[in-house]
C-alpha cells in the first residue's frame, strides 16, 4: 500500500557504512562516482513502525551530484553529499539520539536527517 502522505518521517535505528574503491553508478541520468555509503534504516513515527532506508551516498571531488531521490512506494531514499562530509555524518551518527530520516517525495531538496532540539551545552549525557 502506497504512503498517502507526500513524506515520510522515520526514526533511524541502525547504519551501515560502506567505502568503494570508485563506483559509477546512474540516477535520473546523472552519472554519481560514489567513494562511500552510509546506509540509515528505520522505524516510522506516523505509520506504526512501518520499515524506511535511507541511503546517503558521498561522491568523489569530480562528481557529478545527482538530486535527490525520493520513492515513498518503497519505502526509501537517497541523498548525496561530498566525500569531505561522510566522517562528519558518521559522527553526528554515533554521537546523536534520537535521529530522524525525513523523504519528501513533495520536495525532495528537503529530504534530509535530523536530530531533535538539544540544550546547549548537553554534552554526552549517555556515557
Amino acid at each position: 500500500m502506497a504512503n498517502d502522505m507526500p513524506f515520510a518521517v522515520f526514526e533511524l535505528k541502525e547504519y551501515m557504512v560502506i567505502f568503494r574503491q570508485a563506483e559509477e553508478r546512474e540516477f535520473a541520468g546523472v552519472v554519481a562516482n560514489i567513494r562511500g555509503l552510509v546506509r540509515c534504516t528505520g522505524v516510522g513515527v506516523q505509520d506504526n513502525g512501518k520499515k524506511y532506508q535511507l541511503d546517503v551516498y558521498f561522491l568523489t571531488s569530480y562528481s557529478d551530484f545527482p538530486e535527490p531521490q525520493v520513492d515513498l512506494e518503497n519505502n526509501n531514499g537517497a541523498l548525496f553529499m561530498p566525500m569531505t562530509d561522510m566522517s562528519t555524518f558518521i559522527d553526528v551518527l554515533r554521537n546523536e539520539k534520537p535521529i530522524y530520516g525525513h523523504l519528501r517525495a513533495d520536495n525532495p531538496q528537503l529530504t534530509s536527517v535530523t536530530t531533535t532540539n538539544e540544550p546547549i551545552g548537553a554534552g554526552d549525557e549517555d556515557f
